[in-house]
Parts: structure tokens; C-alpha cells; sequence
């Protein structure tokens, strides 16, 4: 690898994923006595400690997590969670939980990275739309769909897609933030995207791998970081995300199928990078705007507060780190929550500072308590 600058890989777990049933609480009665009927059993549990063990699908994950690639950060979240998931996500995006902010703290990095904006290609999303996460008023980042259908946001070959894209993306953002800035990030940033979907032609084309990525929505994407990041291109910061954990009902047969796709893409994809030799200079962060009630509803869980994350990669020193939330009832936020045990902007201050070398305080808002992952 030519490129040894440090690379930030972002993954989101859209909808607030159940951290109790991903990372679970197997020797605690208090589990048991919460969840009746969603509720893993202990022989399908990977045991870390003599408290709490992976699921059993996520077997890829805890493989990364015995050789040392894998932190657990338990109890993330903040003050006052937020149970809409807009709401939630744009609190996660923006690191402004008392308003409605209208920059991204990916894309504050970014303009760190890269002041003159001379790599339309620092930062770059996959999937459709564009995450608040990355937007900032004239940082360029480029969002293609995927690497074999590229295009800005949709197919770039499909003006009436494009243009659907666009839409989409005003009718999301204009409400909270109004037109104008909408429009003006749009008219600033849009040529720019323009410009890097049509650079990330190059990156499939001299790309070979023994991997084979499963064919499911978060495989593709991270086959496509790592097609982009073996090609050279510059990119620092990437975007990335599964969908589908809003487990209201049926979280049995879905939950698990998820976290299974999501492991074992994460395992591949520095399986892949590894036999690169180009996994030294990217670490992983996977998160969900929200965790789930301690309560099951008989089909599913509701939205909650604390959660869980993961930072993954080869130059990080993994383990546990913060407190899993406490399970007794009397300690429950509003009688049916997680609490949080730790800030999700002092993850995001770790990983800017201590990764990235970027100054965190004025992105993430304040200076909060980071953990010694690095």
C-alpha cells in the first residue's frame, strides 16, 4: 500500500440494534426476568468473561476479537437519549444533542484532512443518499450506490434517478435545516460529486481478491471500501451501512440473520485488506443511533437508550471498555431503559485524536472522556 495515512471506516446500524441480545448478559437473572420471550439462550452465547458472551452468530467478530482486533465499547449513548430515530441520527451525525445541527462530524473531519480540497475523494459514502454525517457546505464527498452500478446516489447514467436522488435528499434535511442550505450545500458539493463517482471508475478494475463476500447489502458495501481503499485513491474516511434492525416485531428470525451478515462481511473485509497487506492503516467504527428496552414486547423490542459499539482493526488494542449497563431494575433510565455509560463523542474524540490526528473539541462539541484504544 502506497497510501499509509490513517483511514476511518464508519458503519452504521440503521433502525437502533438490541446491544443486549449482540453482546449478552448470559449469567445475569435480571436478563432472563426482562426478556421472556426475545431472550438468548446460554448455550447459543460465546462466552468473553463469566458475564457476558457474543452471540453465537457472531462468530466471525469474536474470531477478530480473541486475536486482539475487536473493542467493545458497552453502554454508549448520551444524556437524554433521543427515542425517534431521525432525531437519534442526527444527534449522532452532528454531536449537537440540544439542537438540530446542520454539520456532520464526518465531514468536520474531513475539512481537517483535507483543507484545500484537493481529493474530491477524502471522504466517500456508499449507499443512497447522503449521510448528515459527512455533509458539510462545500467539503466534497463523493456517494455512489456501488461500485458496479455507481453513481450519485442512484445510477449517474439515469438523470431521472438522479434527480429522484436529489429530491430525496431536500425532502429529508429541508425541514430541520430549511431550503436555503440545502440547496447551497447541493449547488456547492454537486459537481464534486459529480467528478469523484467518475474516479471511482478506476477502483474494481485491477482489484483481485480470494475473499468471497457474501451477497447481502453490507458484504457489497465493504467490498467496495476495500476495492476503493486498495486502489490508492486518497479516500480517509469512509461510510457505510446495514439496514433493518427496528425490531418492533419478528426480532427472532431477523436479529440474528443481520448480525450474522454483519460479521462475517467485517471478517472478510479484513481478511481481505490483511492479505493486502493493507489492514495496518484502517480501523472500523460500527454503531446504532439507539440500544433496546430491557423489556421485550412478546415479538420484539422498543426503542431504547444505552447501547454498545465496536472499534475493529489491526492497530487498536482491543477488549471491554466503559461498564456494561447495570441490569437491576432500580437502575433502569425511565424504568425500562439501559443507561449509558459512556459519551458517543468521547469514541468519536478517541478515534479523531487519537487516529486520525485531527483536534476533536470543536467537532464533537466539548471535551469528553476517551478511552485508550489506540
Amino acid at each position: 500500500m502506497k497510501n499509509k495515512n490513517p483511514v476511518l471506516v464508519v458503519l452504521q446500524l440503521t433502525g437502533g440494534n438490541d446491544f443486549i441480545n449482540t453482546i449478552v448478559p448470559y449469567s445475569n437473572p435480571h436478563y432472563y426476568d426482562a426478556r421472556k420471550k426475545i431472550v438468548v439462550p446460554e448455550d447459543q452465547v460465546l462466552p468473553i468473561d463469566d458475564n457476558i458472551g457474543f452471540h453465537q452468530n457472531m462468530a466471525p467478530i469474536k474470531e477478530l476479537y480473541d486475536q486482539g482486533s475487536v473493542a467493545i465499547i458497552q453502554g454508549i449513548g448520551y444524556p437524554n437519549s433521543s427515542r425517534s430515530h431521525f432525531r437519534a441520527l442526527d444527534i449522532w451525525h452532528t454531536c449537537e444533542p440540544d439542537t438540530v445541527g446542520t454539520e456532520g462530524w464526518l465531514g468536520k473531519a474531513i475539512t481537517a484532512l483535507d483543507p484545500h480540497q484537493e481529493n474530491v475523494l477524502t471522504g466517500v459514502n456508499f449507499g443512497r443518499g447522503l449521510p448528515r454525517a459527512l455533509s458539510s457546505p462545500g467539503v466534497p464527498v463523493t456517494s455512489v450506490g456501488d461500485l458496479d452500478n455507481y453513481g450519485l446516489m442512484t445510477p449517474i447514467e439515469n438523470k431521472a434517478e438522479r434527480s429522484e436522488a436529489l429530491k430525496i435528499f431536500k425532502s429529508m434535511y429541508a425541514p430541520a435545516i430549511g431550503n436555503g442550505p440545502v440547496m447551497d450545500y447541493l449547488s456547492q458539493t454537486g459537481q464534486n460529486l459529480l467528478i469523484g463517482a467518475d474516479m471511482l471508475k478506476v477502483a474494481p478494475i485491477n482489484y483481485t481478491s480470494e475473499i468471497e463476500y457474501g451477497n447481502n447489502q453490507i458484504a457489497k458495501g465493504l467490498r467496495d471500501v476495500a476495492r476503493v481503499h486498495l486502489a490508492n485513491l486518497g479516500t480517509q474516511i469512509f461510510f457505510v451501512s446495514q439496514g433493518g434492525y427496528d425490531t418492533h416485531s419478528t426480532q427472532t428470525p431477523v436479529q440474528p440473520v443481520l448480525i450474522e451478515d454483519l460479521s462475517k462481511a467485517i471478517n472478510d473485509f479484513f481478511q481481505d485488506l490483511r492479505n493486502h497487506n493493507a489492514s495496518k492503516n484502517v480501523t472500523m467504527l460500527v454503531y446504532t443511533e439507539f440500544g433496546r428496552r430491557m423489556r421485550d414486547n412478546g415479538s420484539g423490542t422498543d426503542h431504547g437508550s444505552g447501547g454498545g459499539a465496536f472499534i475493529i482493526g489491526d492497530s487498536i488494542q482491543g477488549g471491554l471498555y466503559s461498564e456494561y449497563p447495570r441490569l437491576e431494575p432500580e437502575n433502569w433510565e425511565n424504568g425500562e431503559d439501559l443507561e449509558h455509560t459512556i459519551d458517543f463523542r468521547g469514541v468519536y474524540g478517541t478515534l479523531l485524536e487519537q487516529w486520525m490526528n485531527i483536534e476533536p473539541s470543536e467537532i464533537i462539541g466539548g471535551q469528553f472522556e476517551q478511552i485508550g484504544v489506540f
